[in-house]
C-alpha cells in the first residue's frame, strides 16, 4: 500500500522567473514525485510549492531543491514582505495516505539531518518535529529574521538542532518540520495604511488574544496599493475560515475600512472551503459528501 506525503517547502525567491524554474525543477524531473501547485508572490518576494510523493523519492526531490535555492539565493539582497529568515525558509511535511504523524517527523529530521550536512546549513526543527516545546511555534524560531539570525544562534539557547551554530553566510537558516495541513488565508482590504492591517492582524491572531489556530500579519501589496491580513489558519476544523474573515471585517469597520478580497495561497483541503460555502449560503444539515466531486474521488 502506498504511503503518500505532502511537502510545501517556502523559497524566498518569487520575482526572478529563471530562478524558480530552477528551484522547482527537482518536483518536476524526479520519478515518484508530483508537483501539484506553485505559487509566487512578488510583493512577498516568495515561492511556495506543494508537492506529493512517497517519502523516499520526496525526500531525494526536496533535498535537490533546497541545493538549487541554495545556490542562487542571496538573503544580503533579499527583500520582501514576508517575514523570512533563509533562501529556504520552512520545509513542513503534512501525512496524507498511509502515512502516520510519527512518520511524518522522522522524514523531516532525515532531510534536516542530510541538508544541513550536505549544504553546511543550519537547521531548526519545528511544530510535531520539534524537541524544545519553544520551537513548536515558528514564529518564535524566525523571530528576528534572516538579519538578525547571526547574533540570534549564538545563544546556546538558540544553537540549531542539526548544522552548524553559525548562519549560511548567503541562505540564512532553514526551519523543517511535520504539521497537520492548514491552509494559507489573505484577506485585502481597501487601503495603504499597514498600520490598520498591522492592527487588526494583532486582533484576529491568537497569541495576541484573537482567534485560535490563527497566526497573522499586516502586508503591503504596493503594486495594488492595498494592504491585507496574511494568516496561516493552523487548524481549520476548530477556527473556520469565514470566522476569521468576518472578524476581520469587522475590525476593518473601526477604521471606516472595506474588505475588498480574499485569496487562498496554494493547496488547500476541500472540507475547510466546503465549510465556509455552508455558511455562507445557509445550508441546513449540509454534509461535504453531498459534494459530487466527494463522492466520485471517495
Amino acid at each position: 500500500m502506498n504511503k503518500i506525503i505532502e511537502c510545501v517547502p517556502n523559497f524566498s525567491e518569487g520575482r526572478n522567473v529563471a530562478s524558480i524554474d530552477r528551484i522547482i525543477s527537482p518536483f518536476q524531473t524526479m520519478s515518484g514525485v508530483k508537483l501539484l501547485d506553485t505559487q509566487r508572490d512578488e510583493d512577498h518576494n516568495r515561492l511556495v510549492v506543494t508537492a506529493i510523493g512517497e517519502p523516499g523519492e520526496l525526500q531525494k526531490a526536496v533535498i535537490a531543491a533546497m541545493g538549487e535555492a541554495i545556490a542562487i539565493i542571496d538573503m544580503r539582497r533579499h527583500q520582501g514582505q514576508h517575514p523570512r529568515m533563509g533562501a529556504v525558509d520552512v520545509v513542513p511535511f503534512i501525512p496524507v495516505k498511509n502515512v502516520t504523524m510519527t512518520e511524518a517527523v522522522a522524514l523531516s529530521k532525515a532531510v534536516a539531518a542530510e541538508a544541513s550536512q550536505k549544504y553546511n546549513l543550519p537547521i531548526f526543527l519545528y511544530e510535531a518535529s520539534a524537541e524544545r516545546a519553544e520551537r513548536k511555534n515558528l514564529a518564535t524560531i524566525r523571530k528576528g529574521q534572516f538579519e538578525g539570525m547571526a547574533q540570534k544562534i549564538k545563544d546556546p539557547d538558540w544553537a540549531p538542532d542539526y548544522g552548524p551554530t553559525a548562519v549560511h553566510p548567503t541562505a540564512g537558516v532553514t526551519a523543517v518540520g511535520a504539521r497537520m495541513p492548514l491552509v494559507a488565508f489573505n484577506v485585502n482590504l481597501a487601503t495603504n495604511n499597514l498600520d490598520i492591517a498591522n492592527s487588526i492582524a494583532r486582533r484576529v491572531r491568537h497569541i495576541s488574544g484573537g482567534l485560535q489556530h490563527c497566526k497573522a500579519l499586516g502586508i503591503e501589496l504596493a503594486d495594488r496599493g492595498i494592504v491585507q491580513v496574511s494568516m496561516n489558519m493552523t487548524d481549520y476544523t476548530r477556527t473556520a475560515l469565514y470566522r476569521v474573515f468576518e472578524l476581520i471585517r469587522i475590525e476593518a469597520r473601526r477604521y471606516g475600512v472595506n474588505v475588498i478580497g480574499s485569496e487562498v495561497v496554494g493547496l488547500a483541503p476541500m472540507a475547510a472551503l466546503v465549510d465556509s460555502a455552508a455558511y455562507y449560503l445557509g445550508l441546513e444539515d449540509f454534509s461535504p459528501q453531498q459534494v459530487l466531486e466527494t463522492r466520485i474521488y471517495d
